[in-house]
């Protein structure tokens, strides 16, 4: 890539964020990380990420909290996010299912555990690369 693509990874989990990180750093992408939703939403403004990779349970504010704030900005709307979660997609009496994850906006939706090459892969789709 001529110019590095800017991947912000927000997810509260130190040891999937270093394996994310490294896998798109060797993909050149540029990475930053955040580790709950408020430092992810402050790294927003400042590292201007092309794509978001976005855990949804995480403390202070979770997922989908960040995506919706994210969308409801002009500044910050056509970011692309790709959300995780551990919860099973059948799940639909807790308000983090498939389905909520979807509406919420989110550009792609993965469950855990998502493979870094899975998450690589939906960034390099989401930014058409």
């Amino acid at each position: 890539m001529n110019d590095k693509k800017k991947v912000l990874v927000v997810d509260d989990e130190p040891d999937f964020v270093a394996v994310v990180q490294s896998n798109l750093e060797k993909e050149g992408f540029e990475v930053d990380v955040a580790y709950n939703g408020v430092e992810g939403l402050e790294k927003v403004k400042t590292f201007q990420p092309d794509c978001i990779v976005l855990d949804v349970m995480m403390p202070e504010m979770d997922g989908f909290e960040v995506c919706k704030e994210l969308k409801k900005d002009e500044a910050t709307s056509d970011i692309p996010i790709v959300m995780l979660t551990a919860v099973a997609s059948h799940v639909s009496s807790t308000r983090y299912s498939h389905y909520d994850g979807m509406s919420m906006e989110a550009d792609d939706y993965l469950a855990k555990p998502a493979s870094a090459e899975q998450i690589t892969n939906s960034v390099r789709s989401l930014l058409n690369l």
